[in-house]
């Protein structure tokens, strides 16, 4: 196995490893949104520590977990190119993709995103409400996550790809669904 094998398969394992964790906060997201019901219309009781765990909930599902999205072939992709196209031609697709698109977004989203948590950070910024999640730069951290993780797993697309590309009979490379095989 390759260096650049490993490093893919490193990258796919953590970011399978990531999504398998997240996605048990889709079941307890429903499950808290489920008890705020509840003791509001049930009881009259209302906990914005409650609701506001739901938005961060929320956040690390679709930021935290869009690498492992894009592992997976989650991602919305053009049809009508990428649909009916050879597993060479998807390849380039994704190859180009990656670096004409993805990379550039991340790094963008990176780039700016950096200052707004760095600032959330040096405060401790909390909840506005005296009751609520006082760790608001935890959740904005989640920003740096998705561009971080979703850039690395593009990367190991881009290296799939490169495999596939080449013609190289790699064991990391993936199939039409995007899983590694």
């Amino acid at each position: 196995m390759t260096l650049i094998e490993s490093i893919v398969r490193a990258i796919d394992a953590v970011n399978e490893h990531i999504g398998r964790v997240i996605a048990w906060l889709a079941l307890f997201m429903v499950l808290v949104q489920f008890i705020v019901v509840v003791m509001r219309y049930v009881f009259g009781i209302g906990s914005i520590f409650m609701q506001e765990s739901i938005v961060y909930m929320h956040a690390m599902v679709f930021l935290v977990a869009a690498g492992y999205t894009l592992l997976h072939g989650g991602h919305v992709r053009v049809d009508i190119f990428y649909g009916s196209a050879s597993p060479k031609r998807k390849a380039l697709i994704d190859f180009c993709g990656v670096f004409l698109v993805l990379l550039p977004v991340c790094v963008l989203i990176w780039w700016t995103a950096f200052p707004y948590v760095s600032a959330s950070w040096a405060v401790r910024e909390g909840s506005p409400e005296t009751s609520g999640i006082q760790a608001v730069f935890l959740l904005k951290t989640c920003i740096l996550a998705f561009a971080t993780l979703l850039a690395f797993q593009g990367l190991s697309l881009a290296a799939k790809s490169l495999f596939v590309l080449r013609g190289i009979d790699s064991s990391v490379t993936a199939d039409d669904d995007g899983v590694t095989v």
